[in-house]
This record gives structure tokens, C-alpha cells and sequence, in this order.
């Protein structure tokens, strides 16, 4: 592959670079994207699963599933797109990180400062209070985990659906994306908004936007660069450019 040397020159004079990631970068490490024929919604149904309502009416079934997730992110591993990005951090005078995915996989490749825009499921939290529950959560106990402070019950600390983002990080990632120089979206469908409209929020500020991506997606026609393949084979590619700039 071919990395065109205006997005050298444009990283080269960069003050603040962006990277947004989606499932495909996690998809890289063997963790199914939702969207997938074969994917995690295929045969159950998201309503059921990863919302409020969900929740309250079965919530042993919702941490069974989130549980056997957590088995599958435990066994996954940080790939080459992981460790570009994390090495990305260190080259320019200002980089942001924001992703959706919620598997941590970028803390385990060395990212130092990362927005999760719809939170992580390696945390719990109370779900009355919000307050942390950092305690191990064992399914084969008589009773779902309590709220030592309140008693209301513990929940996973992701976004579900039908709920806000977390208002500070949308916020940063809001402010970040006007404020780039360069923007690259990698691994993501482009369809879940808000995350779908940062992209366009920062072309609309004047920011270089790349696309990393093996599929053409929503944006791909407003991006000024699509770079199609996965992430742990552009952007090594990238950096290597960068290197020897």
C-alpha cells in the first residue's frame, strides 16, 4: 500500500492529531463487531441486552452475556493498529484518542489518555448511585451484586442504548475535533452518532480528514483520504512514512 505523502506532510506540520476508533479496531483482535452477519446482536436481540429497560426486567441474563464479553476481551490481545496508535502519541506536540470501543485494548497497548465515548465494560458501577463497585462479580453466588453504600444494584459501566454519552467526553471530543489539524476515523462504520458526526464536525473546521477502513462507509466521501485496509496494516505503514520523513 501506498501512503500518499500529503498525509506525511500534513502529520509532519500537525500541532494536534485526532484518532477515532471504532469496532473494526477491535475486531482486529478477534472481538466481533455488533454490525458483523455473525456479530454479537446476530442472534440476540439488543433491546434485551444493553439497555435500561433490558435490564430491569432480566438482569441476570444481561451480566451473563456481559460476563462471557469480558471472557472474550480477557483472551484478546492488543494488535499492531493498537500499538501504532499508542505510538502516534508520542509524536506529535498535542494527540486525543477518543474511541467506542469499551475493551480497553489501547490502556493494554500503552495509550496513556484515552476518551472513552461510551464508557468500558472492565468497570461496574451502582446503578441508583453510580458510585464504583470494584469488587470481583461471581454469577454462581445466590444474588446479583448490591450498592455497599445504597443497595441499589451494580451494572456494567458502558453506555446503553437510549442513554447520554458521557457529557465531559463528548464535550473534549467535541472541542478536540474543531481544534485538529489532522483527523483519522479507523475501524468505524460511521453510523452510530454522535461519534458519526465528529469526522464532519472537523472537516467543517478545516481539519485533514483521514478514513482507515477495508469497507467504504458513510463518510468515506467527505473524507480526504480513504486508506482502505485494517488498521494494524495502514497505520504501521504510516508511521514508517513518518520515520523516514
Amino acid at each position: 500500500m501506498e501512503i500518499p505523502q500529503e498525509l506525511i506532510k500534513r502529520l509532519l506540520k500537525a500541532k494536534h492529531v485526532v484518532v477515532m476508533t471504532g469496532a473494526g479496531v477491535s475486531a482486529e483482535s478477534g472481538i466481533k463487531t455488533f454490525r458483523d452477519p455473525d456479530g454479537l446482536w446476530a442472534k440476540l436481540n439488543p433491546a434485551q441486552l444493553a439497555s435500561v429497560n433490558g435490564f430491569m426486567a432480566n438482569p441476570e441474563l444481561v451480566w451473563e452475556w456481559y460476563q462471557h464479553r469480558r471472557e472474550i476481551i480477557n483472551e484478546s490481545k492488543p494488535n499492531p493498529g493498537h500499538y501504532a496508535i499508542a505510538e502516534m502519541e508520542k509524536l506529535f506536540p498535542k494527540f486525543s484518542l477518543i474511541t467506542q470501543n469499551v475493551d480497553r485494548l489501547h490502556q493494554q497497548a500503552g495509550s496513556s489518555k484515552v476518551w472513552e465515548l461510551h464508557g468500558n465494560i472492565i468497570d461496574n458501577r451502582c446503578f441508583t448511585c453510580s458510585e464504583p463497585y470494584t469488587k470481583e462479580i461471581d454469577l454462581n453466588d445466590k444474588s446479583l451484586p448490591s450498592c455497599p453504600k445504597c443497595g441499589g444494584m451494580i451494572r456494567p459501566s458502558v453506555v446503553w442504548f437510549g442513554e447520554m454519552l458521557p457529557q465531559k467526553v463528548l464535550e473534549y471530543a467535541e472541542v478536540a475535533s474543531k481544534d485538529c489539524d489532522v483527523f483519522l476515523s479507523v475501524g468505524t462504520s460511521a453510523e452510530v452518532y454522535p461519534a458519526a458526526g465528529l469526522p464532519l464536525l472537523a472537516k467543517s473546521y478545516g481539519a485533514y480528514v483521514v478514513e482507515v477502513n477495508p469497507n467504504r462507509t458513510s463518510i468515506t466521501q467527505t473524507a480526504d483520504l480513504h486508506l482502505q485496509g485494517p488498521s494494524g496494516v495502514v497505520l504501521p505503514k504510516v508511521l514508517e512514512e513518518l520515520r523516514h520523513a
